[in-house]
């Protein structure tokens, strides 16, 4: 019924003014970037999937290649993919890497960290190895989100716990979907690890180690509210579906039993919009939008999007829609009531959008001359 009646609000965008803003293009001639990270003397990381890492300055200067980056599948939707800091960055300065790697074939999603040492990262480890391998070179999923050790007793208002696990999503490699309701494989997953990626117990039997929650199509973003104790997180739909999910340990979304989306072809892939104990969107997207990164927007530079997420966006979803833009969607008390379009005037595909620790917003756009672009106001 939530998701229905989110569905029903979304019908008409949000007639809201939007907040004057500034938009400069800091960095131009990134070759397809896909994730940032900021550190904290102020500088970014952003990795461009095909397998480098870079340095970026707040002034738009942008390194030679860090060293100690894994070798990559740069082919279809893999290569380097997320970054991601350590919670402890600054006593252990480790940086988080995820990445498609074999041959098209042979291939799966990997998880790493290395020590950032100036323009390298040293003692880079192999963390995880999703199973089995795949022959296609798409649906990944990639990103992550560090967690405390248990998030059910958390409570909003409570001092929030120190992170010691993660989750990642794995997509389920596009020709594999069926397996996305197998928990004894990691396709169409996410997964719960420690820090140095040893698997969490998983809730379902028989499962593949580390499984937390199945039923996934194409996981594109992951993120978690210490103040809330929501994790949240979004995925490709075929054509139509997009969602935004909250994320339970040991739940099914669904996928491809249950899709509001058809299938490329044209046909039905499943009559079910809904299923007896699989778990509803809190939003969906008919037609899609592609979501790609996506933020929860803390900070005081934009106060009218204080607890908001902001979605990234590949494509349209419509004929009256810019055709990269990022969504914010309107969340009162966990409940989506509306969305704005953002941004479209940059005429890109959106492929990441973070908020900076000064409340700024950061953009990535998917090109082969990719723009980083800062919002402020």
């Amino acid at each position: 019924m939530r998701a229905v009646l989110a569905s029903l609000i979304m019908m008409s965008l949000l007639a809201a003014p939007v907040p004057a803003q500034t938009r400069e293009t800091v960095v131009e001639g990134l070759e397809y970037p896909w994730s940032l990270a900021f550190l904290p003397d102020g500088r970014m990381l952003v990795t461009e999937k095909p397998g480098r890492l870079r340095i970026v300055t707040p002034e738009g200067m942008v390194s030679d290649p860090v060293s100690g980056v894994p070798d990559v599948l740069w082919s279809g939707q893999g290569g380097l993919l997320d970054v991601a800091l350590s919670p402890y960055f600054e006593n252990d300065s480790e940086v988080y890497l995820t990445w498609s790697a074999g041959s098209p074939d042979d291939n799966t999603l990997y998880l790493g960290r290395g020590r950032l040492e100036g323009q390298g990262l040293a003692g880079f480890e192999i963390l995880f190895e999703a199973t089995p391998q795949r022959s296609s070179n798409v649906h990944y999923g990639g990103r992550i989100a560090f967690l405390p050790g248990d998030i059910t007793d958390h409570r909003p208002g409570s001092h929030a716990p120190i992170p010691d696990t993660l989750v990642l999503g794995i997509g389920d490699g596009f020709d594999f979907r069926e397996q996305a309701q197998n928990p004894a494989t990691h396709l169409g997953s996410f997964v719960r690890l420690t820090l140095d990626g040893r698997p969490m117990d998983s809730p379902f039997e028989g499962a593949a180690p580390g499984v937390f929650s199945i039923g996934h199509r194409n996981p594109q973003a992951v993120l978690y509210d210490a103040r809330t104790g929501t994790l949240y997180s979004n995925e490709h739909g075929p054509r139509g579906g997009d969602e935004i999910n909250i994320l339970e340990a040991g739940a099914n979304y669904g996928w491809p039993i249950v899709s509001r989306g058809i299938d490329y072809t044209g046909a039905l892939v499943t009559p079910f919009e809904t299923y007896d104990g699989m778990r509803e969107p809190i939003h969906a997207w008919v037609p899609s939008i592609a979501p790609a990164g996506m933020a929860l927007y803390r900070g005081d530079m934009f106060p009218e999007w204080e607890g908001d997420l902001l979605v990234a966006a590949l494509i349209a979803g419509d004929a009256d829609t810019p055709s990269g833009h990022v969504r914010r969607v309107d969340l009162e008390d966990g409940d989506v009531v509306g969305e704005d379009i953002l941004f479209g005037e940059l005429e890109a595909r959106i492929r990441d959008v973070r908020v900076a620790p000064d409340g700024a917003i950061w953009l990535l756009t998917d090109e082969a001359e990719g723009r980083l672009v800062r919002v402020a106001r």
